[in-house]
């Protein structure tokens, strides 16, 4: 009865439009001052141990450095390259499209920054050239959820926040899969377009996948820079997201030269606005997964399913279908700090791998980014593409159904999120 008030206060303030992070606040201080008898300093100190957290450094940093690189075109370079790699099969600027989101998902975090960076360079280069408006704006919304699959990854470092999971081994056993989701949304890609007899472009030389590689090689550093701190222990993902923060800023403003000195000020402002939001949202979090383990939640729910003979596979569907209509209603990282304190617990009593079941959630997140009403990924591209809601929602879902597939695969084959992390020794 105790939770179902929780819960229901906190579908009413969603309901009335209010921002999810002040919801949670405010559910959870309204429950505690009324119902318990917690005292109000014991909430403060929550409050502020909840968030001191080496790990969540990260998340500013990985945030700077991709803002860095989205305003200090390194996106057109990279466009550049993966047009000269497989700009001459049939849809080459859409495939192109795939290739350049992959790549810049592996130095920007972030799914949204991914399709503002790619979309918006690739997308009226697809339109000029008669690919059709919703084929692309398709193309570049799915394709740009890569973003938080491809390490360095925000949600993957809530969830670790969240979990006491380890960030770097979230991001070696993203890899994998992300290089097939890659692929899935490549190959639907390339057939619609074979199908359809889209425009191709000329075979580029030798010499001009080399130009085009040698322009973006400060980029495609980048990657080799983070992952390979990470593996060789160098550095820790927070080391490294700082590490990138710098050479994106060193990058874009004293080698592309795209980046004005002038206009460094109002790119750490653009950061730093979007990192107190997630920080706030955090803070939040942490109160409701605190108001979650003082009522037993989390126990209460693995005993319930245990008791129900659900095995870890029943409970895994259970999981996809939560997140999947979390996902109609919040963005990812609420679903992330809300939903990971309760479900892990249950995970761990049913034997799911951590690292498994957070690259599990990871893929939900990027479903949940491109369907609506709240996909991000849906809101950016269609100010990109001047498109509708609706007609964009329309437009996904061919790409939607491949990744819900591999949302499947990746669910019950865990060697796939696995392989890389244990091959690696971690």
């Amino acid at each position: 009865m105790r939770v179902a008030i929780v819960f229901g206060l906190l579908l009413s303030l969603m309901l009335t439009g209010m921002p999810i992070s002040i919801a949670l606040g405010l559910t959870v201080l309204s429950f505690m001052f009324t119902l318990t008898d917690v005292r109000t300093e014991s909430v403060a100190l929550k409050l502020f141990t909840g968030i001191e957290s080496f790990e969540i450094m990260a998340i500013p940093f990985f945030i700077l450095a991709g803002n860095f690189l989205t305003h200090g075109g390194v996106a057109r370079r990279m466009i550049a390259f993966a047009t000269a790699l497989v700009g001459h099969w049939y849809g080459g600027l859409a495939l192109s499209g795939v290739v350049a989101c992959a790549l810049f998902a592996a130095i920007s975090g972030s799914s949204p920054a991914t399709v503002v960076a790619i979309g918006s360079v690739i997308l009226p280069a697809m339109i000029a050239q008669g690919f059709p408006k919703r084929f692309g704006a398709g193309v570049i919304t799915t394709s740009g959820s890569l973003g938080i699959l491809v390490p360095p990854s925000i949600p993957m470092v809530l969830f670790a926040v969240s979990t006491n999971t380890s960030v770097g081994k979230l991001f070696i056993a993203g890899i994998v899969p992300g290089l097939v989701l890659a692929f899935l949304l490549g190959a639907t890609t390339f057939y619609r377009a074979w199908k359809n007899d889209y425009p191709r472009m000329p075979r580029a030389t030798f010499r001009e996948r080399f130009d085009a590689f040698r322009k973006s090689i400060w980029g495609i550093l980048l990657i080799v820079i983070v992952i390979g701190g990470i593996y060789s222990g160098l550095f820790t993902p927070t080391e490294a997201a700082a590490v990138s923060a710098v050479y994106a800023f060193i990058v874009a403003v004293f080698i592309y030269k795209d980046l004005k000195l002038r206009d460094v000020p109002r790119v750490l402002l653009s950061s730093a606005n979007l990192s107190a939001m997630l920080l706030y949202i955090i803070t939040n979090a942490v109160l409701f997964s605190f108001l979650m383990t003082y009522e037993n939640v989390p126990q209460q729910l693995a005993q319930w399913m245990i008791d129900q003979g659900l095995g870890w596979v029943g409970f895994l569907l259970v999981v996809n279908l939560l997140l999947l209509l979390a996902g109609n209603v919040m963005e990812p990282s609420s679903i992330i700090l809300i939903m990971a304190p309760i479900l892990f617990p249950v995970a761990m009593k049913l034997g799911i791998d951590p690292i498994h079941f957070g690259i599990l959630m990871t893929v939900n997140m990027e479903v949940g980014l491109c369907h609506p009403p709240v996909g991000l990924n849906l809101y950016v591209a269609s100010g990109i593409a001047k498109m509708g809601i609706t007609e964009l929602t329309v437009a996904v879902w061919p790409w939607l159904l491949t990744m819900l597939g591999f949302l499947v695969v990746v669910t019950y084959w865990p060697g796939l999120s696995l392989w890389l992390p244990r091959l690696l020794g971690m």
